[in-house]
């Protein structure tokens, strides 16, 4: 059995990383690929439980360090019990935000040593980490009001506590993914994500048929 192939989003709050995520596996299935969609942090009961407590708006102050392990509790499950089993069964898995989210949230924006992070992700990931990440790229301000405009479209929706976050945080953000862009070109792949829906899933089909051109048929 051929072994499954993993990617995933990234992208600060706005960038239409998620949209794109489904607008790929659906794509994919056309072609008769059995996908798994997943998303981080959640994706296995466990880490749905701790999504419950960093995005409901009731945790007590807390440092950076802190939200990032709790971020790679949830990881840890999500990869014993969900995605790993997926690969191995041959399934591509994509993921709605992964590592690299930690590195930029609470690494570039929130302050949290690289170092630290290393140790955490050989520690948790290992040889687990994605095949291809699209990294969608757009101005934070602008972000934002695309996200705010969302959260407004769908009633009874709050606002999270990382999108309630300063412009500055959400900037250092930005330029933490563009670092990790630039550090790692063969992963991953930077999409401007101030264009429309179309043309950037177009884009992005187009490097996925190309890179896994053998697996697609």
């Amino acid at each position: 059995m051929a072994a499954g192939r993993f990617i995933t989003f990234e992208g600060g709050e706005g960038s239409g990383k998620s949209t794109q995520a489904r607008r790929l596996a659906e794509r994919l299935r056309e072609v008769g690929i059995d996908v798994l969609l997943t998303r981080e942090p959640g994706g296995s009961p466990f880490a749905e439980q701790i999504r419950g407590l960093l995005l409901g708006g009731t945790l007590a102050p807390h440092p950076p360090i802190a939200e990032a392990l709790l971020f790679f509790a949830a990881r840890a499950d999500h990869l014993e019990t969900t995605i790993r089993p997926a690969l191995a069964a041959g399934r591509w898995v994509i993921c709605d935000r992964f590592a690299d989210s930690t590195r930029a949230y609470q690494g570039a924006a929130g302050g949290v040593p690289a170092q630290s992070l290393d140790m955490l992700e050989q520690l948790v990931i290992g040889t687990s980490g994605p095949d291809a990440t699209f990294i969608l790229d757009i101005d934070a301000r602008t972000g934002l009001a695309r996200a705010t405009r969302r959260r407004e479209a769908i009633e009874g929706t709050e606002i999270d506590p990382f999108e309630s976050r300063a412009l500055a945080f959400h900037e250092r953000l930005r330029q933490g993914y563009l670092a990790i862009a630039a550090a790692e070109p063969r992963r991953c792949v930077l999409v401007d994500a101030s264009s429309g829906v179309e043309p950037i899933a177009k884009g992005i089909w187009q490097t996925v048929s190309q890179r896994f051109a053998g697996d697609i048929r």
